[in-house]
Protein backbone atom coordinates (compact mmCIF):
# COMPACT_ATOMS: atom_id res chain seq x y z
CA UNK A 1 0.00 0.00 0.00
CA UNK A 2 1.36 3.18 -0.88
CA UNK A 3 0.22 6.44 1.43
CA UNK A 4 0.99 10.20 1.34
CA UNK A 5 0.82 11.63 4.65
CA UNK A 6 0.77 15.17 5.02
CA UNK A 7 1.15 17.69 8.21
CA UNK A 8 2.72 16.73 11.67
CA UNK A 9 5.61 19.09 11.70
CA UNK A 10 6.12 22.77 12.97
CA UNK A 11 8.47 25.46 13.42
CA UNK A 12 9.40 27.11 16.66
CA UNK A 13 10.39 30.29 17.11
CA UNK A 14 11.29 31.31 20.82
CA UNK A 15 12.42 34.68 22.46
CA UNK A 16 14.75 33.96 24.72
CA UNK A 17 15.13 37.14 27.94
CA UNK A 18 17.77 37.14 30.40
CA UNK A 19 18.16 40.62 32.52
CA UNK A 20 18.22 43.26 30.45
CA UNK A 21 19.10 40.95 26.75
CA UNK A 22 17.33 39.31 24.89
CA UNK A 23 17.69 36.58 22.25
CA UNK A 24 16.06 34.55 19.63
CA UNK A 25 16.38 31.17 18.50
CA UNK A 26 14.35 28.72 16.11
CA UNK A 27 14.01 25.07 16.04
CA UNK A 28 12.35 22.50 13.87
CA UNK A 29 10.32 19.65 15.42
CA UNK A 30 8.02 16.41 13.51
CA UNK A 31 5.50 14.28 15.52
CA UNK A 32 4.92 11.58 13.56
CA UNK A 33 8.18 10.03 13.28
CA UNK A 34 7.02 7.18 15.79
CA UNK A 35 4.10 6.52 13.91
CA UNK A 36 5.48 6.75 10.40
CA UNK A 37 7.91 4.29 11.59
CA UNK A 38 5.24 1.76 13.09
CA UNK A 39 3.53 2.14 9.58
CA UNK A 40 6.82 0.81 7.92
CA UNK A 41 6.84 -1.93 10.22
CA UNK A 42 3.39 -2.74 9.34
CA UNK A 43 3.99 -3.09 5.62
CA UNK A 44 2.90 0.71 4.08
CA UNK A 45 4.98 2.31 1.50
CA UNK A 46 5.20 6.14 3.60
CA UNK A 47 5.54 8.94 1.23
CA UNK A 48 6.19 11.40 4.36
CA UNK A 49 5.23 15.66 3.36
CA UNK A 50 5.98 17.93 6.23
CA UNK A 51 3.59 20.89 5.99
CA UNK A 52 6.01 23.22 5.39
CA UNK A 53 6.45 21.40 2.24
CA UNK A 54 2.85 20.84 0.85
CA UNK A 55 4.11 24.72 -0.84
CA UNK A 56 6.28 23.13 -3.59
CA UNK A 57 6.00 19.33 -3.36
CA UNK A 58 2.04 18.66 -2.70
CA UNK A 59 0.31 17.15 -6.20
CA UNK A 60 -1.26 19.85 -9.01
CA UNK A 61 -3.18 17.38 -10.86
CA UNK A 62 -5.15 14.58 -10.18
CA UNK A 63 -2.97 12.00 -11.76
CA UNK A 64 -0.25 12.70 -9.57
CA UNK A 65 -2.46 12.00 -6.67
CA UNK A 66 -3.19 8.97 -8.22
CA UNK A 67 -0.09 7.35 -7.25
CA UNK A 68 -0.75 6.51 -3.77
CA UNK A 69 -4.06 4.84 -2.05
CA UNK A 70 -4.59 7.00 0.32
CA UNK A 71 -4.34 10.12 1.83
CA UNK A 72 -3.49 11.06 5.53
CA UNK A 73 -3.71 14.78 6.59
CA UNK A 74 -2.59 15.44 10.51
CA UNK A 75 -2.03 18.61 12.38
CA UNK A 76 -2.02 21.05 9.05
CA UNK A 77 -4.77 23.47 8.35
CA UNK A 78 -7.04 24.17 5.08
CA UNK A 79 -4.69 27.45 4.40
CA UNK A 80 -1.80 25.60 3.89
CA UNK A 81 -3.32 24.71 0.37
CA UNK A 82 -5.13 27.00 0.07
CA UNK A 83 -2.58 30.46 -0.06
CA UNK A 84 0.11 28.53 -1.63
CA UNK A 85 2.63 31.42 -2.13
CA UNK A 86 1.99 31.81 -6.38
CA UNK A 87 -1.65 32.54 -5.25
CA UNK A 88 -0.97 34.98 -1.93
CA UNK A 89 1.93 37.26 -3.46
CA UNK A 90 1.86 36.96 -7.20
CA UNK A 91 -2.19 36.51 -7.22
CA UNK A 92 -2.04 33.58 -9.96
CA UNK A 93 -4.40 30.80 -10.20
CA UNK A 94 -3.42 26.96 -9.14
CA UNK A 95 -5.54 23.84 -8.65
CA UNK A 96 -7.05 23.99 -5.30
CA UNK A 97 -5.37 20.83 -3.87
CA UNK A 98 -8.19 20.03 -1.40
CA UNK A 99 -10.61 19.79 -4.59
CA UNK A 100 -7.98 17.61 -6.00
CA UNK A 101 -8.01 15.31 -2.75
CA UNK A 102 -12.27 15.41 -3.16
CA UNK A 103 -11.82 14.38 -6.58
CA UNK A 104 -8.80 11.46 -5.65
CA UNK A 105 -11.24 10.43 -2.46
CA UNK A 106 -14.22 10.27 -4.99
CA UNK A 107 -12.31 8.26 -7.76
CA UNK A 108 -11.83 5.75 -5.10
CA UNK A 109 -8.89 6.97 -2.98
CA UNK A 110 -8.98 6.75 0.59
CA UNK A 111 -8.85 9.98 3.04
CA UNK A 112 -8.20 9.87 6.94
CA UNK A 113 -8.14 13.20 8.85
CA UNK A 114 -6.09 12.66 12.45
CA UNK A 115 -7.20 15.30 15.29
CA UNK A 116 -4.93 17.87 16.87
CA UNK A 117 -4.82 21.88 16.70
CA UNK A 118 -4.58 22.33 13.23
CA UNK A 119 -7.15 20.12 11.58
CA UNK A 120 -10.80 19.45 11.51
CA UNK A 121 -11.53 23.30 12.54
CA UNK A 122 -8.42 23.22 15.37
CA UNK A 123 -7.79 26.58 17.67
CA UNK A 124 -9.65 29.45 17.21
CA UNK A 125 -11.37 27.89 13.75
CA UNK A 126 -7.94 28.35 11.97
CA UNK A 127 -7.75 24.57 10.65
CA UNK A 128 -10.91 25.95 9.00
CA UNK A 129 -11.91 22.46 7.01
CA UNK A 130 -16.15 23.08 7.90
CA UNK A 131 -15.27 25.67 5.06
CA UNK A 132 -13.23 23.86 2.34
CA UNK A 133 -14.36 20.85 0.03
CA UNK A 134 -13.18 18.32 2.36
CA UNK A 135 -16.42 19.09 4.87
CA UNK A 136 -18.39 16.89 1.65
CA UNK A 137 -15.88 14.31 1.59
CA UNK A 138 -15.41 13.87 5.42
CA UNK A 139 -17.34 11.35 7.72
CA UNK A 140 -17.62 13.74 10.23
CA UNK A 141 -19.52 17.20 10.52
CA UNK A 142 -17.74 19.89 12.21
CA UNK A 143 -18.01 22.56 14.53
CA UNK A 144 -18.70 26.31 13.39
CA UNK A 145 -15.64 27.73 15.10
CA UNK A 146 -13.10 26.23 17.86
CA UNK A 147 -13.85 22.66 18.18
CA UNK A 148 -10.68 21.58 21.03
CA UNK A 149 -11.82 19.97 24.17
CA UNK A 150 -8.73 19.69 26.53
CA UNK A 151 -8.94 16.38 28.92
CA UNK A 152 -5.83 17.35 30.72
CA UNK A 153 -7.58 14.15 33.36
CA UNK A 154 -7.03 11.90 30.70
CA UNK A 155 -10.05 10.08 29.03
CA UNK A 156 -10.62 6.51 27.40
CA UNK A 157 -12.66 6.01 24.13
CA UNK A 158 -15.20 3.09 23.84
CA UNK A 159 -16.42 1.31 21.43
CA UNK A 160 -19.15 2.34 19.92
CA UNK A 161 -19.89 -1.05 17.81
CA UNK A 162 -17.87 -4.25 16.94
CA UNK A 163 -15.35 -3.57 14.30
CA UNK A 164 -12.76 -5.74 12.99
CA UNK A 165 -10.87 -2.57 13.22
CA UNK A 166 -10.79 -2.13 17.27
CA UNK A 167 -12.74 -5.86 18.60
CA UNK A 168 -8.86 -7.14 19.37
CA UNK A 169 -7.68 -4.25 21.72
CA UNK A 170 -9.58 -4.13 24.48
CA UNK A 171 -9.77 -1.05 26.86
CA UNK A 172 -8.40 1.88 25.30
CA UNK A 173 -5.64 3.84 27.02
CA UNK A 174 -6.00 7.71 28.15
CA UNK A 175 -5.96 10.46 25.27
CA UNK A 176 -5.83 14.24 26.55
CA UNK A 177 -7.67 15.30 24.28
CA UNK A 178 -10.06 15.55 20.57
CA UNK A 179 -11.67 17.93 18.42
CA UNK A 180 -15.72 18.06 18.85
CA UNK A 181 -17.23 16.42 16.19
CA UNK A 182 -20.60 14.93 15.06
CA UNK A 183 -21.21 11.51 13.18
CA UNK A 184 -22.97 12.30 9.70
CA UNK A 185 -25.46 10.35 9.19
CA UNK A 186 -24.55 6.69 7.36
CA UNK A 187 -21.31 7.00 8.46
CA UNK A 188 -20.37 4.64 11.05
CA UNK A 189 -18.97 5.15 14.34
CA UNK A 190 -16.72 3.17 15.84
CA UNK A 191 -15.33 5.03 18.88
CA UNK A 192 -16.59 7.78 21.42
CA UNK A 193 -16.61 9.48 24.35
CA UNK A 194 -19.55 10.42 25.95
CA UNK A 195 -21.60 11.17 22.69
CA UNK A 196 -18.42 12.62 20.77
CA UNK A 197 -17.19 10.32 17.76
CA UNK A 198 -13.78 9.60 18.55
CA UNK A 199 -13.13 7.21 15.45
CA UNK A 200 -15.76 7.29 12.35
CA UNK A 201 -15.78 5.33 8.89
CA UNK A 202 -17.35 6.68 5.53
CA UNK A 203 -17.42 6.48 1.99
CA UNK A 204 -16.96 9.31 -0.54
CA UNK A 205 -17.97 8.69 -3.90
CA UNK A 206 -15.64 4.68 -4.64
CA UNK A 207 -13.19 5.88 -1.86
CA UNK A 208 -13.41 5.03 1.75
CA UNK A 209 -12.60 8.42 4.62
CA UNK A 210 -11.93 7.82 8.59
CA UNK A 211 -11.64 10.75 10.95
CA UNK A 212 -9.37 9.99 14.49
CA UNK A 213 -10.83 12.89 16.47
CA UNK A 214 -7.70 12.80 18.98
CA UNK A 215 -4.23 12.86 18.27
CA UNK A 216 -1.68 10.18 16.41
CA UNK A 217 1.13 12.49 18.53
CA UNK A 218 1.70 14.26 21.85
CA UNK A 219 0.15 15.96 23.32
CA UNK A 220 -3.74 14.81 23.36
CA UNK A 221 -1.89 11.10 22.17
CA UNK A 222 -0.57 10.51 25.57
CA UNK A 223 2.80 8.96 26.33
CA UNK A 224 0.21 6.17 27.36
CA UNK A 225 -1.51 5.96 24.04
CA UNK A 226 1.76 6.15 22.02
CA UNK A 227 3.39 3.53 24.13
CA UNK A 228 0.67 1.22 24.08
CA UNK A 229 1.21 -2.55 23.22
CA UNK A 230 -1.39 -2.28 19.99
CA UNK A 231 -0.43 1.26 18.55
CA UNK A 232 1.53 0.43 15.56
CA UNK A 233 -1.38 -2.70 14.76
CA UNK A 234 -4.25 -0.01 15.04
CA UNK A 235 -2.74 2.54 12.90
CA UNK A 236 -1.38 0.32 10.38
CA UNK A 237 -4.84 -1.40 9.99
CA UNK A 238 -6.69 2.15 9.65
CA UNK A 239 -4.99 2.89 7.18
CA UNK A 240 -5.02 -0.68 5.35
CA UNK A 241 -9.01 -0.50 5.60
CA UNK A 242 -8.73 2.92 3.26
CA UNK A 243 -7.31 0.90 0.30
Amino acid sequence: MKLLFIGESWIIHMIHTKGFDSFTSTKYEEGATYLLSCLHEEGVDVTYMPSHEVQVRFPKTLEELQAYDAIVLSDVGANTFLLQNPTFYQMEMLPNGLELIKQFVSAGGGLLMIGGYLTFMGIEGKANYRNSPLAEVLPVEMMPGEDRVEKPEGISPIASRSHPLIDSFGAWPKLLGYNKLITKPGAEEILSHEGDPILVLGKYGSGKTAAFASDCAPHWGSLEFVNWQHYSAFWGDLVKYLK
